[in-house]
Parts: structure tokens; sequence; C-alpha cells
């Protein structure tokens, strides 16, 4: 199966592109999706919709995973993610891309083992999990290949309880 993981945002949308088979899990591509500021949120939105279309036609993922959305402080900042994250949810399903989400609790526990696990954690074991050379930057694309390994292993254990009840 191979499963596109996002971070929604909408200065960067960070993504991530893996191959899961058979509990092994290897990475295939990943990279941010960039906006400029000072630019109007239309053109930003149909940036990012153009971009995650390539992705999507490049890679043809089976499934996507997409962290929900927590709010803090800001609002403001939280509206502009949440219709970034509507573009990116529509694009997703106009090509019949399979949707799933998870919150950043259950990302943290699926790939650090514990939910209130700090970024440079998730980051390490991100690394560590899949042998890259180095650190993926900037730390949206390390979410999103987490919201890929956290789909990946509730996949795995999903499809277990399936057949175990066969």
């Amino acid at each position: 199966m191979i499963i596109l993981g996002i971070d929604p945002g909408l200065a960067i949308v960070g993504w991530g592109v893996i191959e899961s088979e058979r509990g092994c899990v290897r990475p295939l591509a990943y990279g941010a999706i960039r906006t400029p500021a000072h630019t109007d949120i239309e053109s930003r939105l149909s940036m990012i919709r153009e971009d995650l279309l390539t992705i999507i036609d490049k890679y043809h993922p089976d499934e996507m995973a997409v962290e929900e959305l927590f709010f803090t402080n800001n609002i403001t900042t939280g509206i502009a993610v949440a219709e970034a994250r509507g573009v990116i949810l529509c694009t997703a399903y106009q090509r019949g891309v399979k949707i799933s989400e998870y919150t950043p609790m259950q990302v943290k526990q699926a790939v650090v083992g514990y939910g209130k696990a700090e970024k440079h954690q998730v980051i390490a074991m991100v690394t560590s999990i899949l042998h890259l050379p180095k650190q993926p930057k900037p730390d949206d694309t390390a979410d999103a290949i987490a919201i890929a390994l956290c789909h990946a292993q509730s996949s795995a254990s999903a499809m277990g309880a399936y057949f175990n009840q066969r």
C-alpha cells in the first residue's frame, strides 16, 4: 500500500509518501509545499491544490493520512489552516484517494510510543524507522511522514484484526 501523509498548513504543507507492505515500510519521497507570505489566500490555496495534484499523480497513493486540526491561541491562523486542509481533503477525494485522519496524540503514540512526545523525539523516530540519511526538514515534513507511519501501523492492525476474525 502506498500512503501519502499530510501535515496541513497554509505557509507549509508537509508531505511524505511511504510504501507499507506486510509490516515493512520504506520511504518513497517527502518534502514540503510552500506558499509565499503576503500572497492572497485564494492564490495560496490554489498553489497547494496544484502541488498536491502533482504529488498524487506522480506517486498514486492508495490512501492519504491527514493530521486533524487542533487550535491553540491564534484562531485566525487556525482558520487559514482549516481552509488549506479543506482544499487538501477535497483534492484527494476528487482523485479517489481514501482519506484517514489522526490526532497529533495518536501520531506520537504510534511513532514514539508516547502520546505527549516532543517534536524532536518524533523526528528522531521517523529518521530511525525509515533509515533516513538525515532528519527530514522542515519539521512539517517529518510530521507528515510520522502521520503516514501512524496510518501504516493502524492499517496493519486493522488488517490483522480482520483476518483474525475469519
